[in-house]
């Protein structure tokens, strides 16, 4: 029987610290998504270890939340109800579960449209439920693959604008998200440090820590500086180990 031996990832060292906003990127097919997975627990790491608070992650765990590059919302379940959905495991009442989700539609700017259904939304307001129903499950970290890359760029960029005090808001105990994204720009918009992947196997080649101030854009004098240097790095080729 074949058995597939290859190497994806060597030396992988990541930190992320409470109250930071980690960018992981990385050319196509490096890898950045199957990490990220590795990180959540939906997946084994071979050799080393995934920590969080000090404990390893062994499987996946309300702890660690993970928005899909798709946005995910079940048609048939108002944005309420989806939201209300990761509270399950809680066997909350109904009337408690219900305010705790009502609470996080409104912190990502859904008040009143707790009675729509999907296809009623845009692709932006359901892609806002999905990232409502994640905070609803208090995690401590949230995991982010691609999450504005199926919006388009005006409605993209409206979310990006909100989403850094929209996940680190004093009602919820989120310590860290770490995302994945191929837009450079997006990165910049919103990381406190970046993690650059690059090579086969792929290994952490730069950590780049980004001191722009906030609200952020791509206007800002030291931004195409930034970019340079992302670019840079991952533009170099590793050879193959």
């Amino acid at each position: 029987m074949f058995e597939n031996k290859y190497k994806v990832f060597e030396n992988i060292d990541l930190t992320a610290d409470e109250g930071k906003f980690i960018g992981l990127v990385g050319p196509s097919g490096v890898g950045k998504s199957t990490l990220l997975r590795l990180i959540g627990g939906f997946l084994k790491p071979s050799s080393g270890t995934i920590l969080l608070e000090g404990k390893p992650v062994l499987k996946p765990s309300p702890k660690l939340v993970l928005i899909h590059q798709s946005i995910v919302t079940f048609p048939w379940m108002t944005a309420i109800q989806n939201v209300m959905l990761s509270l399950t495991p809680k066997h909350l009442p109904r009337d408690e579960a219900r305010e705790i989700a009502a609470r996080s539609l409104e912190t990502v700017g859904l008040q009143g449209f707790e009675d729509l259904y999907p296809k009623e939304m845009s692709g932006g307001m359901r892609q806002r439920v999905a990232i409502a129903r994640a905070l609803a499950a208090n995690p401590t970290v949230m995991l982010m693959d691609e999450p504005f890359a199926h919006l388009d760029e005006l409605t993209a960029e409206g979310i990006r604008q909100d989403i850094y005090n929209i996940l680190f808001n004093v009602n919820f105990p989120l310590k860290s998200v770490i995302m994945v994204s191929h837009n450079l720009t997006e990165v910049l918009e919103l990381a406190d440090a970046i993690y650059v992947i690059n090579g086969s196997p792929a290994t952490v080649v730069a950590r780049i820590e980004v001191n722009l101030p906030r609200p952020r854009n791509p206007k800002q004098p030291d931004f195409d500086r930034y970019l340079d240097t992302l670019y840079n790095y991952l533009t170099v080729r590793r050879r193959p180990q």
